[in-house]
């Protein structure tokens, strides 16, 4: 089997199932280059189980992932980071007494496969130095480098897991739910932050913000008991009809 050019990351005949209980079920789906992709729908419908196998969280029941071309259906998290692919969360356990740069600092050496017990010895490290603060500058965090995690607000600590991803120089990120907790004004921040990356990664996201995700994304898909029921522009799933009565339900209401 092989992966459609076009698609950087792909799924086929994808089904997961717990104890019965279908969670993904015969998923097609691809990712191209440089898009923002979002998964939504209601909940139970299957994002985060979706996730959870792209990253390598999860092994499937039947069918393959492939990324640029290679199968990874059966890669560990750490070989699929490796190659580029690099969930959120993966990296939300900082370190709350080391500062922002020290966090990041940390990915960077996980990027170049060194121990973190060689931290203490590398802290003047311009290699790990620069890298990290290049990506604190990225994420709108450079003046906050020396400031302890646990003084940062939520929404600055979210920006500072992103850091972290970016520190690991991913091809692909997958982001599930990064405003989750945010107050308006930082979920106002990160939603600039995403745009900004637009098209610089290729991006599959999560979030129940849908305002965020009609502003962010090139492409929807909603999913409905673990299955695709539509795939398209936003403008074209705003206006779908199946796709209104899908995830809300009633059909009324606005997307």
């Amino acid at each position: 089997m092989n992966a459609k050019k076009s698609a950087v990351l792909s799924v086929h005949g994808l089904v997961k199932h717990f104890r019965g209980v279908i969670a993904t079920d015969r998923t097609d789906l691809k990712f191209s280059v440089g898009e923002l992709h979002a998964l939504i729908g209601p909940n139970g419908a299957g994002k985060t189980t979706l996730i959870n196998l792209l990253a390598g969280e999860l092994q499937p029941s039947q069918g393959h992932i492939f990324f640029e071309g290679q199968e990874i259906t059966r890669l560990s998290v750490h070989e699929r980071a490796q190659r580029g692919l690099v969930r959120s969360y993966q990296i939300t356990s900082v370190f709350p007494p080391f500062s922002a740069l020290q966090n990041v600092m940390l990915a960077v050496q996980a990027r170049e496969g060194h121990s973190f017990s060689f931290f203490r010895d590398t802290r003047q490290d311009q290699r790990l130095i620069s890298p990290a603060r290049d990506a604190l500058e990225l994420v709108g965090l450079a003046g906050e480098a020396d400031s302890r995690v646990h003084t940062l607000a939520h929404g600055a600590r979210r920006q500072l897991e992103l850091a972290m991803v970016l520190a690991l120089e991913p091809r692909i990120m997958l982001l599930d739910e990064p405003l989750a907790g945010m107050s308006g004004a930082e979920a106002d921040e990160m939603v600039a932050l995403l745009a900004r990356l637009k098209g610089h990664y290729t991006i599959v996201l999560v979030e129940h913000d849908m305002d965020a995700v009609f502003s962010l994304a090139d492409r929807l898909t909603v999913l409905v008991a673990g299955r695709p029921i539509a795939s398209g522009s936003p403008d074209a799933m705003r206006g779908d009809k199946s796709v209104r009565e899908a995830y809300l339900g009633d059909g009324q209401g606005a997307m």
